[in-house]
């Protein structure tokens, strides 16, 4: 793999180009990290409004038809309910869990199979989710393609 880096003062925007002769797991990987790098989330907490990384985002849940961010720091409330959530994520490193939760693959530490195919998570900090039937099959395949 060649990096190069271009350095011109005049340049507006930032611009990441992948030139490669097919795209590859490990290409769209890498695309995909490049993108939550450049993703904000908005959330409240203690009545301050915060801009929260979206790699820094652990799971996002939805409670009683408010959206909550789970991030690495603590939990935030959003404006936004769960799919506007997940519209804004997509193409990120986030999956569906269930009706009401998103989780980033970045933060799984173990996965293990529950009763009916369901699937628990272990995410950082201990924190514990159960993926649905539903998803599960689109999970167990996404995190295995992602740690090879």
């Amino acid at each position: 793999m060649k990096i190069i880096i271009d350095i011109d003062e005049n340049c507006a925007e930032t611009e990441i180009r992948v030139r490669c002769a097919s795209a590859s797991g490990d290409i769209e990987k890498l695309v995909a990290a490049i993108r939550m790098l450049d993703t904000k989330l908005a959330g409240r907490r203690d009545g301050k409004r915060h801009v929260i990384d979206a790699a820094e985002v652990l799971y996002v849940e939805s409670v009683d038809k408010r959206a909550f961010i789970y991030a690495r720091d603590g939990a935030y409330e959003s404006h936004f309910n769960l799919r506007e959530l997940e519209a804004r994520l997509e193409g990120r490193d986030f999956l569906r869990a269930s009706k009401s939760c998103l989780f980033n693959i970045n933060h799984v530490q173990a996965i293990e199979p529950d009763i009916d195919r369901r699937l628990i998570l272990t995410m950082e900090k201990g924190i514990k989710i159960i993926v649905s039937r539903q998803y599960s099959a689109e999970v167990r395949q996404k995190l295995e393609a992602n740690n090879g």
